[in-house]
């Protein structure tokens, strides 16, 4: 009788002998994971006339106050834009554009589109707002145009007589009001404002930000296309693109054949989306093995990815107007206070409390970056940190009295805390490449009886199983079962139709079916 041992060799019962097999299988190990735990969003980490909505909305929703918070503060950056900056330092000059990448992330039931609904509300009424105003113009002009047009006409004939009178600088005269009228109807409608796009190539998203020079805000219900598209090598330059509107304040040009040259003076662009657990950790493993780390993941600053609700209660009442309205109002008083700096940024400082506050905060960041004891991914991801932090304390400082264009220690203080709570996310954030291959190398362990007893990566992709929707978890997932030696590759077999070979795993034999 023969017995399979735990590593899987064979020995003969009744002799002991152990029998040669093709190779010795590993001791099985155990499948541990737990994601970091992360700190909650409180009330105190936001200034009233944003809290007291974000709260309100998460509650009617039954949704995490995260996502809506971010969501605010993402689109209260685009409205900002590259109209108001900080100097966080007093002498440097260092100079700090409000941009804001957001992520949430949460499982398809989260309610994270919602969240962003309600959140971005303001957004998109200001934009209806001007867009109605826009039309208005557009049809005065027009009117205006018909007539620029019989004047160029009455232009052009007057400079022809003119001319033949001998009357040569009346003629000159009459030409050039011909020409500005003509350049005017050759300019046709002026540019449609914008605040929010939502899915553009980056040639037409440059077009936008030339033609909205403050900056625009990027939403998309799913992140991972977007980021799986910039990740891919032909999709190399518009990953640069989005790399430089991050910073805010860097010039960007393009060239082409068919456009011509487009010339941004000031690459603005805050985005927001949300994504699912398992579509991030394969963008996060790339950015922790080198195979895509260039900074794009680092600057999901305001990455959130709180517990899974475990409760839910029937929630029916009426929204907070009164919170609603001073939500409302304050995207719109934000708007047009940095409309008056059409031509100069304004240019917010520290307070002598904030400026201590900051530097002792700066200090104790660049410690723990040079001490040696983190990822270098973590590394760049909290050396990054400062900018956030000093655009929040901006963003805060615009929600209480932005007309001194002074942060105080307040706006700060909020910021701050801001700073503690965005770590333990991004804690989370960069162990996910790992736990979440731990979980659906699980979960596939658990129903291996519903798989052929030699599978492949197709037939688990095809079982279509939570967190294993997407190949690149998939491969993660059977990648930790190979780990662990709870299964093991095959010698590859050529296609039925010649190609590329497919590779075919075993189970451990001690685990049966």
């Amino acid at each position: 009788t023969l017995v399979v041992q735990p590593d899987g060799s064979l020995v003969d019962e009744e002799t002991g002998e152990v029998l040669e097999t093709e190779a010795p299988w590993p001791v099985l190990e155990p499948i541990t994971s737990s994601l970091p735990s992360v700190l909650p969003l409180t009330r105190d980490m936001l200034p009233p006339a944003i809290g007291e909505y974000v709260f309100d909305v998460a509650e009617r929703q039954q949704s995490p106050a995260d996502f809506a918070a971010v969501a605010a503060l993402c689109g209260l950056a685009s409205i900002a834009g590259n109209r108001v900056r900080v100097k966080p330092k007093c002498f440097d000059d260092w100079m700090v554009v409000p941009t804001l990448w957001g992520a949430i992330i949460g499982k398809p039931s989260a309610m994270k589109s919602p969240a962003m609904k309600a959140a971005l509300a303001p957004i998109y009424a200001l934009e209806i707002e001007a867009l109605k105003e826009w039309e208005e113009q557009c049809a005065a002009s027009r009117l205006d145009l018909s007539m620029a047009s019989i004047d160029a006409k009455n232009a052009r004939s007057a400079a022809e007589k003119a001319a033949k009178a001998g009357n040569r600088e009346e003629a000159m005269r009459l030409v050039a009001k011909h020409d500005q009228n003509a350049l005017r109807i050759a300019q046709g409608d002026p540019p449609c404002p914008r605040l929010v796009v939502n899915s553009a190539t980056v040639e037409k998203l440059g077009e936008l930000l030339k033609e909205n020079p403050g900056g625009l805000l990027l939403v998309r219900d799913e992140l991972a296309g977007l980021l799986t598209r910039m990740g891919r090598e032909e999709y190399a330059e518009e990953r640069s693109f989005y790399l430089t509107a991050f910073n805010g304040d860097d010039s960007f040009i393009y060239d082409r054949i068919g456009r011509g040259t487009v010339r941004i003076a000031n690459c603005t662009l805050s985005f927001i989306g949300g994504i699912q657990p398992a579509r991030i950790a394969p963008l996060v493993r790339g950015a922790l093995t080198g195979e895509s780390d260039d900074g794009l993941i680092q600057r999901l600053q305001l990455a959130v990815w709180p517990d899974d609700q475990k409760e839910w209660e029937w929630v029916d009442r009426t929204p907070n107007g009164p919170a609603r309205q001073r939500y409302i109002d304050l995207f719109r008083r934000v708007q047009q206070g940095v409309a008056e700096y059409q031509e100069e940024p304004a240019v917010f400082s520290l307070d002598g409390e904030a400026l201590r506050m900051f530097q002792g905060y700066s200090e104790a960041i660049h410690r723990e970056a040079r001490s040696g004891n983190l990822s270098p991914t973590l590394e760049s991801h909290i050396l990054k940190q400062p900018k956030t932090i000093v655009s929040l304390a901006l963003i805060f400082q615009l929600a209480i009295d932005g007309r001194q264009h002074l942060i105080g220690a307040e706006a700060m203080r909020m910021a701050l805390r801001w700073a503690s709570y965005l770590r333990s996310h991004a804690n989370r954030l960069y162990a996910a490449g790992g736990v979440m291959a731990e979980d659906g190398a699980r979960l596939i362990l658990e129903r291996r009886a519903q798989l052929p007893a030699q599978f492949t990566v197709r037939a688990v992709h095809q079982k279509d199983w939570a967190g294993l929707t997407d190949t690149d978890a998939v491969v993660a997932a059977v990648g930790a079962l190979v780990a662990t030696g709870h299964c093991r590759p095959m010698p590859p077999k050529p296609g039925a139709a010649g190609g590329r070979p497919t590779t075919t795993f075993e189970w451990h034999p001690s685990l049966g079916r």
